[in-house]
């Protein structure tokens, strides 16, 4: 510490000593005595006025000899840092002191990479190196594991629909089988699933299709030939896929088939080099749907009652539920309407378009898929879809849905009933209400705020089977889906009435 009247600097002790000298301060015959080894005196001694030096230099990866000398009081410019006292980190380590022999301590390099090859890393900077690479490693590895994971959910679905060895087809299907011999062997097999996987793929890829019957949001529906059979095949956009999926999935519940839900062939995913096309291979009925049958005849009463009993015994089969090993679950449709029903050639109805279905797991009462609130045809969406007032927890409530478009769509049939010589041209329900394309605002104003229903003519009461027909509408119209019937009890009147009318189905 140097004072100058109020003044105090602290220095180091090797630089104030330097200074001291430089300044006069130490008197220059008080000689300091230093090791010495590129002396000539034997002693290996010198005397200086300045400072002891000791040195070690890192010379070509080896460390030096220590060198050790006499520095004069000259050479000690500047003072603040003598150039013959500084180190150079890795390559020089040197010491000057300002006591006698105070130049004998062995000095050694300082651990690290060499000046000029780069600075030593120090902990945070080790960890950085090392965390760094892992983490992004890490990251990547998560990545993958994810999109593989994705590909594979894709791969296990189409695999659930596909065959695994196409080459293997002709040792199961022989080549005199008919369509209609598959599906004997289908309902005689007991488990009412759909047939064989590899069976469906050789159907599907040896289709000829014919000409489009029609045209929907999903894709297109044409008219295909097989082994002199005709088929319907919904083709699906691939960007429709999970919507082709689950449709092929509803299909192919245990024990669903039955005479009035359309007959499911098989599904197959058809790669043409450019882009996929997803099929959906399904019994053909040439009168197309209720929707353009109705558009083109009227019915006779008898002709309606096996319209509405077969669209009934349909969806009671599909509502109902089958318990044991081979069980099936309740399954409500959420999309019912007369474009959704086609017309077998014998007069009776297949319910069809079951790519919006839910199924109900009543061992752990849930519904398999996320319903969401408003799905299905505007026109058609019974009150409680339309303000949102459904019970989504409750399967019932699906099924209560169901019942209210089956009034709609007997409203239809019923207007084209030709009783006496009278009939009506035909109508979507609340033609005469709403637009033709309503919207939900729309639908919601009249169904649920108005709480109108589409008219029934007086002069129906003049027939029994319209009279009948009449009181099942406006029971499956009620605003609470609770009250209305379900489609077992709407079978069993219709059932009755067909008796009483002498209706041979």
């Amino acid at each position: 510490m140097l004072r100058d009247g109020n003044l105090a600097v602290m220095l180091p002790r090797r630089t104030a000593l330097a200074l001291l000298a430089l300044c006069g301060l130490i008197a220059v015959g008080d000689a300091l005595k230093c090791n010495c080894t590129a002396c000539e005196s034997s002693s290996y001694v010198c005397e200086t006025d300045g400072a002891c030096m000791a040195s070690t230099s890192y010379i070509k990866g080896q460390e030096e000899q220590q060198v050790r000398i006499c520095i004069p009081r000259v050479s000690l410019v500047p003072p603040g840092q003598p150039i013959y006292c500084l180190s150079a980190k890795g390559l020089l380590n040197t010491h000057c002191c300002y006591t006698d022999f105070c130049n004998s301590i062995n000095l050694q390099i300082p651990s690290g990479i060499p000046e000029g090859k780069g600075d030593s890393w120090g902990p945070v900077e080790l960890v950085a190196v090392i965390a760094g690479p892992v983490f992004l490693f890490c990251l990547l590895l998560i990545v993958g594991v994810l999109i593989f994971q994705h590909h594979q959910r894709n791969y296990n679905h189409r695999q659930r629909l596909d065959v695994e060895d196409p080459s293997c087809d002709h040792l199961y299907l022989a080549k005199d089988k008919t369509l209609q011999d598959l599906i004997f062997d289908l309902s005689t097999s007991g488990s009412g699933s759909g047939l064989p996987l590899f069976v469906q793929r050789t159907v599907a890829r040896t289709i000829v299709l014919q000409e489009i019957i029609g045209k929907g949001r999903f894709g297109e529906v044409w008219r295909g030939r097989w082994r002199g059979g005709d088929v319907a095949v919904k083709i699906f956009s691939s960007r429709e896929e999970r919507s082709w999926f689950r449709e092929a999935e509803i299909y192919q519940t245990i024990m669903l088939r039955h005479e009035n839900i359309l007959g499911f062939i098989a599904a197959d995913n058809k790669d043409n080099g450019t882009w996929t096309q997803l099929w959906l291979v399904s019994d053909y009925h040439e009168h197309g749907s209720l929707f353009d049958y109705l558009n083109h005849y009227s019915v006779t009463i008898e002709g309606m009652i096996k319209l509405a009993l077969s669209a009934a015994s349909g969806l009671a089969h599909l509502h109902m539920e089958i318990l044991g090993t081979q069980g099936k679950p309740g399954i409500a449709h959420r999309d019912l309407k007369s474009k959704n029903i086609l017309v077998k050639k014998n007069g009776t109805c297949a319910i069809a378009d079951l790519g919006l279905a839910v199924r109900h797991e009543s061992i752990t009462d849930t519904i398999d898929i996320a319903p969401n609130q408003r799905v299905g045809t505007k026109r058609y969406m019974a009150p409680e879809v339309l303000d949102e007032t459904i019970n989504m927890k409750h399967f019932d409530s699906f099924k209560c849905a169901d019942i209210y478009a089956l009034g709609l769509v007997y409203w239809e049939i019923a207007r084209r009933c030709n009783a006496g010589g009278i009939h009506e041209d035909y109508q979507l329900p609340y033609y005469d209400l709403v637009p033709s394309d309503p919207s939900i605002e729309e639908m919601r104003k009249v169904v649920c705020d108005q709480r109108l229903r589409p008219n029934v003519p007086n002069w129906w009461q003049s027939y029994e089977a319209l009279r009948v027909m009449g009181k099942i509408m406006r029971e499956c119209w009620y605003a609470n889906g609770a009250a209305r019937l379900t489609a077992l009890r709407i079978k069993k009147t219709l059932s009755q009435l067909s008796i009483q009318e002498d209706v041979k189905i």
